[in-house]
């Protein structure tokens, strides 16, 4: 297994990554109870000093859902037959949600609706109102 370059100046060493391979319930035929082409990998996220703290907290929160009990990142692939496949998938998935993550989000800039607007939404408002109390005039002499 090789290094995962997530960018020029961020490498994941291989020496971090576990990986352990198991049989696929993805396609294969006759060959998926004989290959273990299933491939899971494991990053123990709270060891490593590679990523600053603020993007750790936010690949936590970014990969909640493939964290294990012990604060590893664990990604698994059973998509493709070969088994290289499937680990290069793993590698992506990984690489994937760095970059994500060392992307801050983007603070919300609070803003506020024109005149105009709140003038055509209060005009709406009342065109509204004025047809609804025009249904209850009439009634039906049945």
């Amino acid at each position: 297994m090789r290094d995962i370059r997530v960018h020029e100046n961020l490498v994941i060493p291989a020496t971090e990554l576990e990986v352990s391979y198991a049989r696929s319930s993805g396609p294969g035929g006759q060959n998926v109870n004989k290959v273990n082409s299933k491939v899971t990998m494991k990053w123990a996220l709270h060891e490593t000093q590679l990523l600053p703290e603020s993007v750790a907290d936010r690949l936590r929160v970014l990969a909640k859902s493939r964290l294990i009990e012990d604060g590893s990142l664990q990604v698994t692939s059973q998509v493709h037959r070969d088994q290289m496949q499937n680990l290069r998938e793993c590698m992506t998935k990984i690489q994937q949600l760095v970059l994500q993550a060392l992307n801050p989000p983007k603070a919300r800039k609070a803003t506020r609706p024109s005149a105009g607007s709140n003038r055509r939404r209060l005009e709406e408002k009342s065109k509204r109102s004025q047809t609804k109390s025009n249904r209850s005039t009439g009634g039906w002499d049945g």
